[in-house]
């Protein structure tokens, strides 16, 4: 049966400091590992959600990448499109926490930076339904971006909707940099999904309006969401634009909400509802997420998720 949605980038672990201001660079407690990976936090999210999805990429062949795909065998994620690599471990992503809410990383990407041409498979994008990539993929190096560019001509030869997230990362690949390695993708997207500063560092513009006056223009029927964290988000297209409001949760950990939100507009525009009946869901998807601890553990299933909208209504 084809797949609903497909996806492709790193996987990783996460192991994170157990309590807040715990620094990296000196001894003390972690807890993990826990599975992670922005593009495989999407694809279970919306496996969550009831949407046939897979997801492309590498792990290694140790105890971590066990525990990425015992997940997503839980949680009903294809594993077609996952490899396991004979000779690189599994990428690991060490956290920590600090009381203003911000976070540090350290990443050992392994096996979780390798993407090549033949990990493409044609028949996971034989009859494809909707192809989504974010830009920290495309930020990990040029043979990456090589490989995504590819994978992308064979969802639009499938006919595939295109969902972009640029989730732009400058310590990864400057803004001026990401405009030009980002391009066909922001071409292709029939559903855009930045942020405010994201969709100006991309665009060039000055404002929000001249951006989406602009994205619109080149492609009318395009849909174009800017995320603005806690307060929702703003849903653009030819007709016009709707703010969504978010809902009110105690943030414990912030790790995936825009990828948990990312699945949920895309699993209720596949199953037909309006965009500003998509974004509510997504914005109750993406509050969710930062409730708990570990960047899968706040992905909800639908009911979990409707019964979360209710109350809050």
């Amino acid at each position: 049966m084809p797949l609903d949605i497909l996806t492709i980038g790193e996987a990783l672990v996460e192991v994170m400091r157990t309590g807040v201001d715990q620094p990296l660079d000196q001894p003390g407690p972690f807890s993990g590992p826990y599975p992670s990976g922005a593009p495989f936090i999407f694809a279970v999210q919306a496996a969550r959600l009831g949407i046939k999805t897979a997801a492309i990429g590498s792990v290694g062949a140790d105890a971590f990448g066990d525990c990425l795909l015992q997940q997503l065998a839980a949680d009903g994620v294809s594993r077609d499109g996952v490899h396991q690599h004979p000779d690189l471990p599994t990428g690991v992503a060490f956290v920590s926490y600090q009381a203003d809410g911000s976070r540090s990383f350290v990443f050992s990407l392994g096996a979780g930076g390798h993407l090549a041409t033949d990990m493409l498979e044609p028949a996971l994008f034989d009859g494809l339904r909707c192809f989504h990539i974010m830009g920290s993929t495309l930020s990990m190096s040029a043979e990456v971006l090589k490989v995504c560019r590819g994978a992308l001509g064979m969802a639009l030869d499938a006919g595939a909707l295109i969902s972009f997230d640029p989730n732009l990362r400058p310590e990864l690949l400057p803004p001026n940099e990401a405009r030009l390695a980002f391009s066909d993708f922001m071409s292709a997207a029939d559903i855009l999904l930045p942020t405010k500063a994201e969709l100006l560092a991309l665009t060039g513009a000055d404002t929000v309006q001249d951006a989406v006056a602009d994205l619109l223009a080149q492609k009318p029927e395009r849909l174009i969401v800017v995320t603005r964290g806690a307060e929702g988000c703003t849903v653009y297209s030819a007709e016009g634009h709707v703010d969504v409001p978010g809902y009110a949760v105690e943030e414990i950990d912030p790790t995936g909400a825009g990828d948990c939100f990312d699945a949920g507009i895309l699993s209720e525009l596949l199953t037909g509802k309006s965009p500003a009946e998509a974004a509510r869901l997504a914005n109750a998807c993406g509050a969710l997420a930062v409730g708990a601890k570990g960047p899968m553990s706040g992905a909800k299933s639908r009911a979990e998720v409707e019964r979360f909208m209710a109350a809050q209504r």
